[in-house]
């Protein structure tokens, strides 16, 4: 089942998504989940997104099962808001491939999959167990300029965002033994950061440890490399947009104007691009991250 050399590279974007790569054990994980039965041949199709939305990053998971459902499953290790306003981008995405060329001025009805919505964190900030996140809570209110309230909006969309840190949710990790397993380890990462302070040493003794203890055993002895070589691109990237957020976007709002905005953003961009820079990452890395094109990232340097 963890046989992940032969799986489609397309789907190898992080480390999260490259273990659940294969449609068996996404069928296992949204039974976890529900708390459902289905099959073992309930067919499943993955059709996640690639280079979408923002700086050509994807959408984490997305499947269809039985031509029924379709799961749009994020993992995050922040927590963030807007993921229901982030998923109602990425499943209109979704709907597009999947009704494809059919003809939605048809007098007919064209049937889509019914919808469903995780987001599974593990970041290290306190996060309760599970928590339900609404479009509806970002909608501005129309009492604000005379209007009324209506009850009920017109559109809406749930997301269950459910706290996968070790110790947390255990009857969840019992029913789903890859996902117990990718929380093990996200563990004993960060407590061999915190012994030894350095993240690419933590990696390398959590990757060991795993396999010495047949945690994802399989996985990392066929893929250790490649999943090392995905943390630090994880970890930079995920450095990376932070400081471009601090630095540049959020400058740009409190001046309150378009073009504050955008000067925020292109500062922010060019502080990311300097850091990385100083740390190693390459142009082309860089790029990827920023959206700076090579001229600009070449006279930072």
């Amino acid at each position: 089942m963890l046989n992940h050399m032969d799986a489609n590279t397309k789907y190898k974007d992080s480390v999260f998504s490259f273990l659940f790569s294969d449609p068996d054990l996404l069928r296992e994980l949204y039974c976890a989940l529900e708390g459902v039965d289905l099959p073992p041949d309930a067919p499943v199709i993955i059709n996640t997104l690639q280079n979408v939305l923002f700086m050509g990053i994807n959408n984490d998971i997305s499947f269809e099962i039985c031509g029924k459902l379709v799961v749009l499953i994020e993992h995050q290790s922040t927590i963030n808001p807007n993921m229901a306003l982030r998923l109602l981008m990425y499943i209109a995405r979704v709907y597009e491939k999947i009704v494809g060329d059919r003809n939605i001025y048809t007098s007919r009805l064209v049937p889509i999959p019914r919808p469903e919505f995780f987001v599974l964190y593990n970041g290290a900030a306190p996060f309760p167990d599970e928590q339900t996140f609404k479009l509806s809570d970002a909608f501005e209110k129309a009492g604000l300029i005379g209007l009324t309230e209506k009850e009920g909006a017109a559109l809406e969309l749930v997301v269950k965002a459910i706290n996968i840190n070790e110790g947390r949710n255990e009857v969840l990790l019992k029913k789903c033994k890859t996902l117990a397993g990718y929380s093990a380890f996200v563990a004993r990462m960060r407590e061999f950061e915190k012994e030894c302070g350095d993240r690419t040493e933590a990696m390398t003794r959590a990757v060991r440890y795993c396999r010495d203890h047949d945690i994802l055993k399989e996985f990392f002895e066929q893929n250790a490399a490649e999943v090392m070589n995905m943390l630090i691109t994880e970890w930079n990237l995920e450095d990376a947009q932070k400081v471009w957020y601090e630095d540049g976007v959020e400058d740009g709002i409190e001046r309150g104007i378009e073009k504050g905005i955008e000067k925020g953003r292109e500062e922010g961009r060019e502080s990311v691009a300097r850091n990385a820079l100083a740390k190693g990452l390459t142009p082309e890395l860089i790029c990827s991250i920023t959206g700076l094109d090579m001229e600009t990232i070449k006279s930072l340097q």
